[in-house]
C-alpha cells in the first residue's frame, strides 16, 4: 500500500508538471475564458428572454446576455479542460508504457491522471466563477462553481479517454472541439429554443448547464442535476482504466522493482 501511494504521488507530480509545461493550455485558461465570456456579453442583446428550466420545472426570465455568458463560460471550461487533459495524456502514453514495463502498477497511474483531471477542473471553475461574479449578478456563487467544476470533470474525463484511444493528436482535438460545440450549442437556451429535444439530457453538459443556469439566475439550486456530470466523469475514467489495462503491458510487479533497487 505504501509503495502504491508513493507511485501515485510521484505520477501525480509528473502529470501536473506536464500541465504546467503546456503553455498553450495555460494561455487558453487565462485568456480564452474571459474573452469568450466578454464576446457573449457584447454579441448578445440585453433583451429579456423567457426560457424553460427543466431542473426547477418552471420558466425563467433573464436578459439574453446573462444567459449567454453562463452558457459560454461552461463551453469555455469544457474546451480548455478537454484540451489540457487530452494533450497531457496523449503525449505521456509512451512514458506510461515504460513505467508499466519498469514495474509501476496500473491503478496508481490512472488514479494519478484522474486526480490531475480534478485539480485543473477545480482551478478553472474557481477562476471562471470569479469572472462571472464580476460580470453578472450571480445568485449563488458556490453552486455555480460546482457546476463549472462538473463541466471540467466531464470533459476532462473525455480528454483522458481520447488521449488513451486516438492515434493522432489532431483527431483528438477535432473530436473534443466538435463534441463541445454540439453539446454547448444544444444546451444554450438563447440559441436553442427547443430545449426538450430528444437526447439532450444524455449529453455531458445537460446536468451542469441546468445547475449553472439555476444557480446564477434563479433563487433555486437544482443540486441533483450536478451529479450527472460525475456520472460522465466516472464512466470515462472507467473506460480509460480498461484501455490502460488492455493496451499497456506490465512486466514485473512494483514491489519486485523496489526490491531489485534496494539490492
Amino acid at each position: 500500500m505504501r509503495l502504491s501511494w508513493q507511485a501515485f504521488t510521484e505520477l501525480l507530480r509528473c502529470t501536473l508538471r506536464g500541465h504546467l509545461r503546456n503553455r498553450l493550455a495555460l494561455v487558453l485558461a487565462v485568456a480564452f475564458i474571459p474573452v469568450w465570456i466578454a464576446v457573449a456579453r457584447l454579441c448578445t442583446s440585453d433583451q429579456v428572454v423567457r426560457i424553460w428550466l427543466a431542473a426547477i420545472s418552471a420558466p425563467v426570465s433573464a436578459p439574453a446576455s446573462q444567459v449567454g455568458q453562463v452558457a459560454s463560460a461552461l463551453g469555455a471550461v469544457t474546451m480548455v479542460a478537454g484540451f489540457i487533459t487530452f494533450t497531457e495524456t496523449f503525449q505521456s502514453r509512451e512514458m506510461d508504457r515504460r513505467l508499466l514495463l519498469a514495474g509501476y502498477p496500473r491503478l496508481p497511474i490512472l488514479l494519478a491522471k484522474l486526480a490531475a483531471v480534478a485539480l485543473p477542473a477545480a482551478l478553472l471553475a474557481f477562476y471562471t466563477t470569479i469572472l462571472l461574479w464580476i460580470s453578472l449578478p450571480v445568485r449563488h456563487a458556490g453552486p455555480l462553481a460546482l457546476a463549472l467544476a462538473g463541466a471540467g470533470l466531464a470533459y476532462g474525463g473525455i480528454g483522458l479517454l481520447l488521449g488513451s484511444l486516438v492515434r493522432g493528436e489532431l483527431e483528438g482535438f477535432f473530436l473534443i472541439i466538435m463534441l463541445s460545440l454540439v453539446d454547448t450549442g444544444l444546451q444554450n437556451p438563447v440559441f436553442n429554443t427547443l430545449m426538450d429535444v430528444a437526447g439532450v439530457s444524455a449529453l455531458p453538459l445537460y446536468g451542469v448547464n441546468q445547475l449553472a443556469l439555476g444557480s446564477a439566475l434563479t433563487p433555486h439550486i437544482p443540486w441533483s442535476h450536478g451529479l450527472l456530470s460525475l456520472t460522465w466523469s466516472a464512466a470515462t475514467g472507467a473506460l480509460a482504466l480498461l484501455v490502460l489495462h488492455t493496451h499497456r503491458p506490465s512486466r514485473s510487479p512494483w514491489f519486485h522493482r523496489k526490491r531489485v533497487q534496494a539490492g
